[in-house]
C-alpha cells in the first residue's frame, strides 16, 4: 500500500487542489496495476515523509500482521481510523441483524458461511457502546423526526451530525464542544447510522445546531402531532412555568444574558431563562428562551397564544404558579375563554372559618387537608390547603432564623458591659434598626426594650419577648374560574405542575442543559433548544418503559445499556486473507428487558463481513 498525492483543477475558477489517495499494487492478467482502497480527502495534513509509515500499519492492521515496529500516536491513531474506512467500505456481505432477529429475539433461518480459520489469530477491537444509542435512534425514527429534518432541508451528513448531537446529550450530557468528541472516540452511533465520525469537525456541529434553531417551529409541531397521535394524548390541561441557567463566561455578546435571580442559586453569573408548555402526560408543546431578568408574569401571554389555533373546539385548561398569576394573567385567560388553576399570590393564607375540610392527600411524608371556598366576588371557587411537611419546613426556617436574630440580640446586648463597646443609647437603637431590617420577617414577631440609665445617654439593659401568634404555616391557596370542580380532582391537576418542576430538573441534571458555554445568542438558543428536543425523545422512552412497568431512572437505564457492545473481530483464513467482522454483542436480560418493552429487534445495527 502507498499513498499518492493526486492534482485537479477546478473548473470554475481554474485554480489547482489536491486530493490524497490510498492504493495498493496487483498483478493482473494485463500487468501491474493500481486499485484505490481510500480516498483521503483534501484535508490530509500528514507529512509526506511519513506516509510510507502511515501505509505499512494500515497495511499491517487489515492483513492482521504483527507490528513489526513502533509507530509513533499520530501514526498508529490515523492508521486505525483509515483501516477501519478501508474495511467498511470493502465490505464484502452486509447482514441485516432486524432480517434475522424477530422483534422478540428469536433467530431467524441464516445460512451457513463456513470457513477454515486459524483461532490463534482471533483479535477483537474498536469496542463501542451502543445499547442507549440505538434506543434514541429507534425512537427518533418512531417519531419520524428524521424524515421530519429531511423535508426540511437536512441532507444525510447533517442529519447523522443533528441525530448524533441529539444521542450525546442523552447518553453523554454536556457541551456541543464535548459532543464532538463524544461522536468521534466514544460511540458506536455511527454505526447504527452508518456514516464515519472519524473525520467530524467541530463546526459541522455547530452548524446543525443554527440549522435546528432556525426550524424550531416546524420541528416543534411536527413532535406535537407525532406524539399526540402515536400516544393519543389530549391536550385539554397545558402546563407552564420557567426556570434559568447561568453562563460560564460574561456572555457579553449574547442580548438575552442578563444577571437576575437565579433558580439555582448563581446570581453571581449571567442567566438566560426558559419558558416550557408541557400537556397533562408530560410532553413538550412548545418552549421559549428569555432574557435572564425577564419579568414571568409578561411571558405568559405569547406562549399559550401560540398553541390556539381557530379550529380548535375547546380550549385547555391552563395550570401556572403563583409567579405567573397575577390579575392581568387572569384577566386574559378569562377574556380568551381559559379556564386556569393557579396558586394565588397572597402574601398571607389562612384558612377561613367554618369550612368543611377533606384529605387530598396522605402518606408517610405528609397530611394535606383542603377546604372549598365560593368567592362570589371574583367568581372563582378557592380551596385552602394545609401540609404538614410545608408547615415543617416553614416553622424550621422560622426557627432557625430566630434563632440567628436572637444571637445577634444578644450580641448586642453582650457590648454593653465590655469596655469598648456601644453603649450610647442612640447607637444601640441604631443598631438594633438594622438588626430588623435584615431579619424583616422575624422582628416583627419580638417586642424589643432597650432601658436608658438615669440622667445619662447610656443603655442600662436591652430585653425582648417573643409576640404570642397563630401560626400560619402550612397554608397556600388555589384558585380556578372552573367552578364544578371538586377538592380531589382542582388538587390532583394543580399537582400536575410537579411534571413540569421534573422536566426541569431532568435537563438540567440529566441532558446537560447547564452550564452554558457559548457567548453568542443564536448558539446559547441553539443549546438550549437541543435539550428540549433530547426531552422529547426522553419522554417518550419513559412513557412507553411505564407501561410496561418499568421505573428504572434514566442514568440507570443508560449505564446499564452501555454493556451492549459493537465489536470488531478479525481472524485468518487459511488462504491468508483475513475475515473482518464487526456485529453487536449479545444481549443481555436487562438489554432485553429494555428492548422488549420498546418493542424493538435485539440486535443493534447490521452485521458486516469484510475479506481482505
Amino acid at each position: 500500500m502507498y499513498i499518492r498525492k493526486v492534482t485537479h483543477t477546478h473548473k470554475k475558477n481554474r485554480q489547482e487542489y489536491h486530493t490524497y489517495k490510498l492504493l495498493e499494487s496487483l498483478r493482473t492478467e494485463r500487468g501491474p496495476r493500481q486499485r484505490m482502497l481510500l480516498n483521503l480527502g483534501t484535508g490530509f495534513t500528514l507529512p509526506e515523509e511519513k506516509w510510507k509509515d502511515l501505509a505499512n500499519r494500515i497495511e499491517e492492521i487489515i492483513t492482521g500482521q504483527e507490528c513489526l515496529f513502533a509507530y509513533s500516536e499520530e501514526i498508529e491513531t490515523l492508521a486505525r481510523r483509515y483501516a477501519r474506512k478501508v474495511i467498511r467500505y470493502q465490505g464484502q456481505s452486509v447482514v441485516r441483524e432486524s432480517d434475522v432477529h424477530s422483534v422478540v429475539g428469536s433467530p431467524g433461518v441464516e445460512e451457513p458461511d463456513y470457513h477454515r480459520v486459524d483461532i490463534n489469530t482471533l483479535e477483537n477491537e474498536h469496542p463501542r457502546p451502543v445499547g442507549a444509542e440505538y434506543v434514541i435512534h429507534e425512537t427518533i425514527k418512531e417519531l419520524e423526526l428524521d424524515k421530519k429534518l429531511t423535508a426540511l432541508g437536512f441532507n444525510k451528513p447533517a442529519l447523522d451530525v443533528t441525530i448524533g448531537v441529539i444521542a450525546a446529550r442523552l447518553v453523554a450530557p454536556s457541551s456541543e464542544r464535548a459532543a464532538h468528541v463524544w461522536l468521534q472516540r466514544m460511540t458506536g452511533i455511527e454505526d447504527l447510522l452508518e456514516t464515519d465520525f472519524s473525520d467530524l469537525s467541530q463546526d459541522r456541529v455547530y452548524k446543525v445546531s443554527d440549522m435546528l434553531l432556525r426550524r424550531k417551529t416546524e420541528i416543534e409541531e411536527h413532535l406535537r402531532v407525532k406524539e399526540c397521535s402515536l400516544f393519543n394524548l389530549e391536550e385539554t390541561i397545558l402546563l407552564y412555568d420557567l426556570t434559568n441557567t447561568f453562563f460560564e463566561g460574561t456572555g457579553k455578546y449574547n442580548g438575552k444574558a442578563h444577571f437576575g435571580r437565579s433558580k439555582e442559586k448563581r446570581s453571581d453569573c449571567p442567566l438566560v431563562t426558559l419558558g416550557l408548555v408541557l400537556d397533562a402526560d408530560g410532553f413538550p408543546k412548545r418552549s421559549d428562551t428569555f432574557d435572564g431578568n425577564v419579568s414571568e408574569p409578561g411571558t405568559l401571554e405569547g406562549m399559550i397564544h401560540s398553541l390556539s389555533s381557530p379550529d380548535m373546539l375547546r380550549k385547555p385548561l391552563i395550570v401556572v404558579d403563583a409567579g405567573l398569576a397575577t390579575e392581568a394573567n387572569l384577566q386574559w385567560l378569562k377574556d380568551h375563554g381559559y379556564g386556569y388553576i393557579v396558586v394565588s399570590r397572597k402574601k398571607k393564607t389562612e384558612m377561613p372559618q367554618g369550612l368543611p375540610m377533606v384529605t387530598v392527600r396522605q402518606d408517610n411524608q405528609r397530611l394535606i387537608r383542603a377546604a372549598l371556598m365560593n368567592n362570589q366576588d371574583t367568581q372563582e371557587i378557592e380551596l385552602y390547603c394545609h401540609s404538614t411537611a410545608k408547615e415543617a419546613k416553614e416553622e424550621g426556617i422560622k426557627n432557625r432564623f430566630e434563632k440567628r436574630f436572637e444571637e445577634e440580640l444578644k450580641k448586642v446586648r453582650a457590648a454593653l458591659s465590655k469596655k469598648r463597646g456601644t453603649k450610647r443609647y442612640e447607637k444601640v437603637v441604631e443598631k438594633i434598626g438594622r438588626l430588623k431590617e435584615r431579619f424583616k420577617r422575624v422582628a416583627r414577631r419580638y417586642e424589643i426594650k432597650v432601658d436608658k440609665e438615669d440622667n445619662t445617654d447610656r443603655v442600662a439593659a436591652i430585653t425582648w419577648e417573643r409576640k404570642e401568634e397563630s401560626s400560619q404555616s402550612g397554608f397556600y391557596c388555589l384558585r380556578s374560574n372552573q367552578l364544578n370542580f371538586k377538592e380531589q380532582e382542582l388538587f390532583d391537576i394543580f399537582t400536575m405542575l410537579t411534571d413540569i418542576e421534573d422536566a426541569f430538573r431532568s435537563m438540567k441534571s440529566e441532558l446537560g442543559l447547564r452550564p452554558i458555554y457559548h457567548q453568542k445568542e443564536h448558539r446559547a438558543d441553539g443549546h438550549l433548544f437541543i435539550t428540549v428536543l433530547a426531552y422529547h425523545i426522553l419522554h417518550t422512552i419513559r412513557f412507553k418503559l411505564r407501561q410496561s412497568g418499568i421505573t428504572h431512572s434514566w442514568p440507570t437505564i443508560r449505564k446499564e445499556l452501555a454493556t451492549h457492545a459493537r465489536i470488531s473481530t478479525t481472524i485468518k483464513r487459511d488462504d491468508g486473507k483475513i475475515i473482518h467482522i464487526r456485529k453487536s454483542s449479545r444481549p443481555e436480560p436487562f438489554h432485553l428487558q429494555i428492548y422488549n418493552a420498546l418493542n424493538l429487534p435485539h440486535r443493534a445495527g447490521k452485521t458486516i463481513k469484510t475479506i481482505l
